[in-house]
């Protein structure tokens, strides 16, 4: 069995064979490793890297961060493209763009000799306090849903594995070590599965990363009804599981392997030759265990070509213009238009003589080290175009950028956060809901001196403005543009692009409107956290409660007006297996062409159980020319209409009226239809 094969003789063996099967070529690899090889295989080194069985020609499969950009190596030495924050590109509201994220990020994987991306991360947002919501796309299951599905296409086009993460309510960075998650069935199916799922059974995801956390008492590395029952056996997940970095701590062993944890990272603790020995010889999980393990991580290795001639295997790239111009888009199409009052936006060159750039995030950059750039997250990007930057290069010759407000025709201050430890960071939450009193105190002192001051966020999570929202006209979220981020946010301010970002997560006026924030049982939480509100996360509660956020879910300005009219149903009633069009013509009336997002929502007028007054179940973003008008189509089905009845333990729709609600955001329908399912 244990044969030690040459080159030639290995190349002449099954699994070497490109023509086979694929499921062929894994079992045939099966079958030669030995049971010390299968636990080697089990667990890391190095970091990155799985241990390579030389005997059989195994290279290691390599694996890097992150959800903005791969960072190969610790030091920076090695460059890549710094794409936007996640919560900026979901902010696009643009399968399209995520779907080239996905491919772009992937070539460069590709291009440093890896085989897979830890990412997307796809935890819903559930507190605007959570360290890592900038690493994360929404509040909501179906936008949530969508993106990722989009994001891991695109990475798996270029035979590299996505790694879905973190499985599961991994959302909060208190105690997340060992914080056990209590939440209802329901909340589970109804919005933190969703979009976990879709990436399996829409994207076939080939990689999950199971959480740090507990879920209902038990550790998601060693939670057999989350991995092998829900994961595997009821999606059909084909892909293999890994541990987030030493998520493993507190596990057992056999449990782990029972459950279905194929690769224990970074190094061997729980999966240590010894404690595997030991457990196997003790009869604690059984070779078809362990067997089963293996065979999904080859699988996976064979999917992104590790046993193939690399001359067949896609060709990645680094630092190419076109991925510099994609992060450019992204974080374009991804600035969201909070307020603009008396339309101070956009800027006109022509008019402007003297502009006023201050405030602490105006050199905003990335940062230089693991600690300073947030986390996993960090990336080290080639060039970074500063806010100030950005805005000299727009106004060279043509405009002055002063520091004193009170002889500027436009003030801009850059405010907002950083990745510093207590802010956006992954590790720990924030500190504080709102800006730094210092930032506070600037932007009070500053429209003291110019009212024509403009607020441009650089942060990556909601941020309380309550104390001087009122007193400034203009507030714009650019988030944490990557690597173009001035020259997107230069283009906006004066018009270049026409901003098009949408809220994904609501923004409240004070933190303790947040669902999660009805009692420290349910916020931080101590050894548990409740989920207490249930299904009624971020918009959901706001409308249920009606309580009035600072910004709502899917909101977001535009230097254009669009029109909505002409909503119509082609059908009155819908039955069990019927699919529905929805249309409504969206017209450009304003003088610029403009991007829209069209929002569809579901209201369940009656049901045997409480539902949220409106639940989104559609969107697409449109570009259109000043006066032109597009007829907008949208298919709903007896899925968008259900709900999960923990009673009987199943999706279930009930007959009765619902509303189709379409608009611009949560708090802005413009047009409401009727149908009923009979």
């Amino acid at each position: 069995m244990n044969v030690k094969y040459s080159d030639s003789k290995l190349q002449s063996l099954p699994f070497m064979n490109v023509n086979l099967d694929l499921d062929e070529r894994v079992e045939d690899l099966l079958s030669r490793l030995t049971l010390a090889e299968k636990f080697k295989l089990s667990s890391g080194k190095l970091m990155w890297h799985t241990k390579p069985i030389r005997r059989l020609g195994v290279k290691s499969f390599t694996m890097y961060d992150g959800p903005h950009g791969v960072r190969p190596d610790a030091m920076g030495e090695i460059k890549s493209t710094y794409f936007p924050s996640v919560i900026c590109r979901a902010s696009t509201w643009d399968s399209k763009l995520s779907y080239e994220f996905g491919k772009s990020v992937a070539e460069e994987v590709r291009e440093v000799g890896a085989h897979m991306l830890l990412a997307p991360g796809i935890n819903i947002q559930r507190t605007p306090m959570n360290g890592r919501t900038f690493e994360y796309q929404s509040e909501d299951p179906y936008l949530n849903k969508v993106l990722a599905v989009a994001t891991v296409k695109g990475i798996q086009s270029q035979k590299v594995a996505a790694c879905v993460k973190h499985y599961i309510c991994n959302n909060q960075e208190t105690n997340r070590l060992t914080v056990n998650s209590e939440v209802s069935e329901r909340a589970l199916q109804e919005i933190y599965y969703p979009a976990f799922k879709a990436t399996v059974q829409e994207a076939d995801a080939w990689s999950f990363m199971t959480c740090y956390n507990k879920v209902n008492g038990i550790y998601g590395s060693e939670n057999y009804n989350l991995l092998r029952e829900i994961l595997m056996k009821k999606w059909g997940f084909r892909g293999f599981t890994v541990s987030d970095w030493n998520a493993t701590a507190y596990t057992n062993t056999a449990e782990c392997v029972k459950a279905g944890l194929s690769l224990e990272m970074p190094t061997a603790k729980k999966y240590s030759k010894k404690n595997m020995k030991n457990s196997f010889n003790e009869k604690k999980f059984t070779i078809d265990e362990i067997n089963e393990n293996i065979r999904r991580l080859l699988r996976v290795m064979f999917l992104v070509g590790l046993f193939d001639d690399e001359e067949t295997l896609p060709k990645g790239s680094r630092n190419t213009p076109e991925h510099q111009e994609l992060a450019r888009n992204i974080a374009e199409d991804g600035i969201v238009l909070l307020k603009n009052k008396g339309g101070l936006l956009p800027l006109n060159i022509e008019n402007v003589k003297k502009i006023a750039v201050i405030g602490p995030n105006k050199n905003f950059r990335l940062g230089g080290d693991i600690l300073s750039g947030g986390g996993s997250s960090v990336n080290y990007p080639p060039y970074e175009i500063t806010p100030l930057e950005g805005l000299r290069d727009k106004c060279k010759n043509k405009v002055e950028i002063i520091e004193d407000p009170s002889i500027a025709d436009i003030t801009v201050i850059f405010a907002g956060l950083n990745h510093n430890h207590g802010m956006d960071s992954e590790g720990e939450d924030k500190e504080e809901f709102g800006l730094p009193l210092e930032q506070v105190k600037l932007i009070k002192e500053t429209t003291q001196k110019n009212s024509n001051t403009i607020v441009v966020l650089i942060s990556g999570s909601p941020i309380e403005m309550e104390d001087w929202i009122e007193l400034v006209p203009s507030v714009v979220e650019a988030w944490y543009g990557g690597m173009e981020a001035g020259t997107a946010i230069a283009n906006v301010l004066f018009g270049d692009v026409n901003p098009s970002g949408k809220l994904t997560m609501t923004f409240p006026r004070k933190l303790s409107d947040s669902p999660a924030h009805s009692s420290k049982r349910s916020y931080p939480g101590n050894d548990k956290v409740f989920y207490d509100e249930g299904i009624f996360v971020g918009y959901r509660h706001f409308d249920t409660k009606n309580i009035d956020p600072l910004f709502p879910f899917g909101h977001g300005l535009s230097y254009t007006n669009f029109t909505y009219e002409n909503l119509t149903i082609n059908k009155e009633k819908m039955r069990e297996d019927d699919t529905i069009k929805v249309s409504v013509g969206i017209t450009n009336t304003g003088k610029i062409m403009g991007k829209e997002v069209v929002q569809l929502y579901i209201q369940d007028v009656e049901s045997s159980i409480e539902r949220p007054p409106k639940e989104l179940k559609g969107f697409k973003k449109i570009s259109l020319k000043s006066g032109q008008m597009e007829t907008v189509v949208f298919e709903l089905n007896k899925d968008d209409l259900s709900f999960y009845n923990p009673i009987e333990n199943s999706w279930v729709v009930e007959k009765g009226k619902f509303k189709i609600l379409i608009g611009s955001s949560s708090r802005d329908i413009r047009l409401e239809g009727k149908l009923e399912y009979s």
